[in-house]
């Protein structure tokens, strides 16, 4: 992709009106624009971040056989008083809740639980056909009070959710470990290596117990409690021990820490299935409620996770599994026309390549490209071409490599 067609403005400036890293760092390099707080528009280098991430979270719930939705955004109160949840204060406090011009009640989507079960007690359900498990990536909205921590606390962001329903609290908790596996592999693949399974509470979905997944962090909003020596856990909000006490599973040492949470997993049980009438057939005719789990992970806030861990004084530092692009291929000098040629040569191989045409100073491209964080820099220039090849840095080390021009392609190969 030409750098001149891809709506890219960096800014030599941190914006005056933003404290995150995250959202500093991702407005300054052009990934994302600020409508109001917690409100951004993905550009497309952002857009190409959150795709990467998209497909990754994709791949594992395929893995697991769960089936790709799309549900509606906009939900009638109807459906969400069947739950009791629409008066509950602590949706109200939450949800944005309006009257339409015919007076009709409608609630903007947080999360989707009513949504999914509507769909699936239109159909007959047996013990033939559960388990059942859709996910869908979509917006949601949430009226949150601090929305001051760029793409870590928005009131419109993106999430993935996963719902399932089971014919057994069994099969149901069978699938939830199966999730977490998924989970861990997911944030695994993106370069967040440390994830912790926490146990928390269920806050306004559960009274029940459920597990978020945290990534330690200076800037997080949560504190938890964990191990050093194995991977027990807990949120803050539930934690009932004392501070300095060992380890209730191994006995090892708790230490605590701030955290970001990444995604959470809950069951359910049979509670929303039986306040909205949904049974299904057993093997001996008999009507059951099923039983549902529901499985989140903060899509456009691992963008903005990303953002936090990998980066230095320069700019971005994105790992390569979901940088915008591997390759940022610039000129310098009147090295123009050779580099066109090398850019054409690469797309034509299907290299992941973002091509810097702009006639800037070297300066302001290369401050640029630590900006924007792409994990190789390829540079050709008059000095380069004098011997045949490129000059070649990967982005945060100091190491400057020049590789022949012949042997490029085999070269870059090797980074996918």
């Amino acid at each position: 992709m030409r750098y001149s067609q891809l709506f890219i403005n960096t800014l030599r400036n941190d914006p005056k009106d933003e404290t995150a890293v995250n959202a500093r760092l991702l407005l300054r390099a052009g990934f994302v624009d600020k409508l109001m707080a917690g409100s951004y528009t993905f550009l497309p280098l952002g857009w190409r971040v959150y795709q990467k991430i998209e497909q990754i979270v994709r791949e594992e719930m395929n893995a697991i056989g769960s089936g790709e939705i799309l549900m509606p955004l906009l939900h009638p109160r109807d459906v969400w008083n069947e739950t009791g949840r629409w008066a509950d204060p602590g949706v109200k406090q939450i949800m944005y809740q309006f009257k339409s011009i015919d007076e009709k009640e409608y609630g903007l989507s947080f999360t989707h639980e009513e949504i999914f079960l509507d769909v699936v007690r239109k159909n007959s359900l047996s013990y033939k056909n559960l388990p059942i498990k859709l996910y869908h990536f979509s917006t949601k909205f949430r009226n949150e009070p601090r929305a001051k921590s760029g793409l870590l606390r928005g009131r419109e962001f993106i999430m993935k959710d996963l719902y399932s329903l089971h014919t057994t609290q069994e099969d149901l908790d069978k699938f939830y470990w199966e999730v977490k596996d998924a989970y861990l592999r997911v944030f695994n693949r993106i370069g967040l290596k440390d994830v912790k399974v926490v146990e928390a509470s269920g806050g306004v979905f559960t009274s029940g117990h459920t597990h978020e997944f945290q990534l330690v962090s200076p800037v997080g909003e949560d504190n938890i409690y964990f191990c050093n020596k194995c991977d027990w856990a807990q949120n803050k909000e539930i934690y009932t021990h004392k501070i300095g006490e060992a380890c209730p599973k191994c006995g090892g040492q708790v230490e605590e820490a701030s955290s970001i949470e990444l995604g959470n997993i809950f069951r359910f049980g049979t509670v929303y299935s039986e306040k909205m009438g949904i049974n299904f057939k057993d093997s001996d005719g008999k009507d059951n409620p099923p039983y549902l789990g529901s499985y989140g992970i903060g899509m456009s806030r691992l963008v903005g996770v990303l953002a936090e861990v990998f980066n230095d004084e320069a700019g971005m530092k994105w790992p390569k599994s979901v940088a915008p692009f591997l390759i940022h291929l610039t000129f310098l000098g009147g090295a123009k026309d050779e580099a066109e040629k090398l850019y054409k040569s690469l797309t034509q191989k299907n290299m992941d390549v973002l091509w810097d045409d702009r006639e800037e100073s070297a300066g302001v491209k290369l401050s640029d490209a630590d900006l924007i964080g792409i994990p190789y820099r390829v540079i050709v220039s008059d000095k380069t071409l004098a011997k045949d090849s490129v000059e070649i840095k990967e982005r945060g080390s100091d190491k400057v490599e020049m590789v022949k021009l012949d042997e490029l392609s085999s070269w870059l190969e090797r980074l996918e």
